[in-house]
């Protein structure tokens, strides 16, 4: 990022600040776009601008963000979805229901649940990229962490507090098999069938990372156009920074625009390591299909 974008960023915050300071003041009301805009001393319209320039997504949806965060709070604390959803300044459980579809790809009571009535079953192996922890349920894989220096049981916790509710089961015999079948292939994974869990944005960010090839890079303005958000890069940073599988969602295959290889959840290291085999593999493949 030049010195040009670095000054228009820092002074998009400072007007950006105090509208998040009034949202997060307000938002169990749920005050209008115009009064938002009023409160920082700007147009709806260059408001809606400054806003959407500056993180990615609209205040309205930034308003929806910070109201499902609040219910997701408040039905930790009571069972009752009616009283969260008026607690939070929505209608009722119906409008309530459609944020968290928008938002958490699922409905509140699923959320309330957790995972619970689902077995995880979890494994440490070896892959070509260090040690890592598998875990899988019938209805597909839900995580790939690699390990890092808090070994299994830093992965264990982030399967824990992503899965709080589900039953976790050590199975390295039932995940073998299927780690065996991931590291296959030099061309990269076979598709399987993977259990994701998060907001709408993130899981349509996680499949665009689906369709890069192997041995190939995006930057995330890339896929940020590839979603069909060209002005959502930031947002599509942080979905990709929260990709629970890695590898077989190949967030590795995105780099910053100027070409760096940087804020890999599991290490630069290893994303660079990864990068470099693939296009190793990808130079060989080329070379024979030279007669």
């Amino acid at each position: 990022m030049n010195h040009r974008d670095l000054t228009q960023q820092s002074e998009d915050y400072r007007r950006v600040e105090q509208a998040i300071q009034f949202l997060a003041a307000h938002f169990r009301r749920q005050p209008s776009l115009d009064e938002i805009a009023a409160g920082v001393h700007l147009s709806k319209y260059h408001f809606q601008r400054l806003f959407k320039r500056w993180a990615g997504v609209s205040p309205t949806q930034f308003l929806h963000y910070l109201t499902v965060e609040y219910a997701k709070q408040r039905l930790h604390e009571t069972q009752c979805a009616l009283a969260t959803a008026l607690d939070a300044g929505l209608s009722g459980p119906g409008r309530l229901h459609d944020l968290f579809i928008t938002w958490e790809a699922m409905t509140p009571g699923e959320y309330k649940r957790h995972g619970r009535g689902l077995r995880i079953h979890y494994g440490s192996h070896p892959t070509p990229f260090g040690h890592c922890l598998l875990a899988t349920t019938d209805r597909g894989i839900c995580a790939l962490y690699f390990l890092s220096a808090s070994g299994e049981a830093g992965a264990l916790g982030e399967l824990q507090a992503e899965w709080p509710a589900a039953e976790l089961v050590p199975d390295p015999t039932h995940t073998r098999p299927l780690m065996a079948q991931l590291f296959a292939s030099s061309e990269g994974p076979h598709p399987f069938h993977l259990l994701l869990r998060g907001t709408n944005f993130q899981v349509k960010v996680w499949q665009a990372l689906l369709t890069i090839p192997a041995g190939a890079v995006l930057s995330y303005q890339d896929v940020a156009r590839l979603i069909g958000r060209p002005d959502a890069t930031r947002a599509v940073a942080g979905a990709v920074a929260r990709n629970p599988i890695s590898y077989l969602i190949p967030c590795h295959r995105v780099i910053s625009r100027v070409g760096r290889a940087h804020g890999y959840r599991w290490g630069v290291a290893r994303k660079q390591a990864m990068l470099g085999w693939e296009a190793c593999c990808d130079h060989r493949r080329r070379e024979a299909l030279v007669p």
